[in-house]
């Protein structure tokens, strides 16, 4: 990807889009996004999620999500509802939505130093931001997520470790109820959700900035959230190369995927698309995996501070 930030700096973004491929255009744009930023804009995750993932598809309601990485592993427990007299589960959460959902409320969390996130019309606003619409089809989709989160038991188990942290999300419910309401007219959200004691402490001691423009430009991709959140842990703390093999690479991002042929290029996708949105990353690929090689963070250590 190195490549496409060079023709931009040299060529200029509109030059570079007529100088590759018709299906990397879409890579310079996300890559002209995050070299044209002029306020750095940070957003916050924690590092559990960098090292495996939600789900990208709907899975069965009562099913258990089971997801390992590198060094942890996730355990998602669906949460359930009562209806029409009998208690149901209702999913886990997944997609790209719920991904962004989560991600606003660990920003805003760690931001302002507090477990009580207001949601309203700082929730619309960074939505809007962001480029998701919350509208329609869209508004039903996210409130569907935002209860899925809040029902769901998520565990990390550590593998280098006897330690384990388990948590729901958030206390209480977190119900986005009513219809779509544009910004100027009322409330799109309730006003405050409270993220529980023992996630809001796992993300306060493990959190991983990342930056919202990249955010924006992969806010419908949901492995690319997942490979940029990811490269944005790795990259900087290592010392050396480090080769990162297809099979683990199918067991960390490859869930829903039967079989290694269909995950590879849906993955090499999704990676060129978070390496667009990380103009530092130094990625090799080749036909083993990946290349990890050391790397600045996307967020320069003094700002992230």
């Amino acid at each position: 990807m190195a490549e496409i930030h060079d023709l931009i700096i040299h060529h200029g973004a509109e030059r570079a889009r007529e100088m590759v491929p018709t299906e990397q255009r879409r890579y310079v744009d996300i890559a002209a996004a995050l070299m044209e930023e002029e306020r750095l804009a940070i957003g916050i995750t924690y590092a559990g999620f960098c090292l495996t993932s939600l789900p990208h598809k709907p899975r069965p309601p009562d099913e258990v999500w089971t997801r390992p990485g590198a060094r942890v592993t996730l355990m998602i427990a669906p949460g359930h509802v009562r209806d029409q007299g009998k208690t149901v589960p209702i999913g886990v959460p997944y997609g790209a939505r719920a991904r962004m959902i989560l991600f606003y409320l660990q920003s805003e969390a760690l931001k302002r130093s507090t477990r009580e996130v207001v949601l309203g019309r700082s929730m619309n606003e960074w939505f809007g931001r962001m480029g998701v619409s919350v509208g329609g089809t869209s508004f039903a989709a996210i409130r569907d997520q935002a209860r899925r989160i809040s029902r769901c038991i998520l565990t990390f188990d550590w593998n280098d470790s006897a330690d384990h942290v388990q948590f729901g999300i958030v206390d209480g419910a977190f119900n986005l109820g009513g219809e779509a309401i544009d910004g100027r007219q009322g409330k799109l959200f309730e006003e405050v959700v409270h993220l529980s004691e023992g996630f809001y402490a796992a993300l306060r001691d493990h959190p991983v900035p990342v930056r919202d423009t990249a955010l924006k430009e992969l806010c419908s991709q949901s492995m690319a959230l997942d490979a940029y959140v990811w490269l944005a842990y790795r990259l900087h703390s290592l010392s050396k190369p480090m080769p990162i093999s297809w099979p683990a690479l199918y067991q960390q991002f490859g869930g829903g995927f039967a079989q290694m042929k269909h995950f590879k290029p849906r993955f090499v996708e999704s990676l060129r698309a978070a390496l667009a949105a990380y103009p530092e990353a130094r990625v090799d690929l080749d036909t083993n995996g990946l290349v990890l090689i050391p790397s600045p963070p996307p967020v320069p250590k003094l700002t992230a501070a």
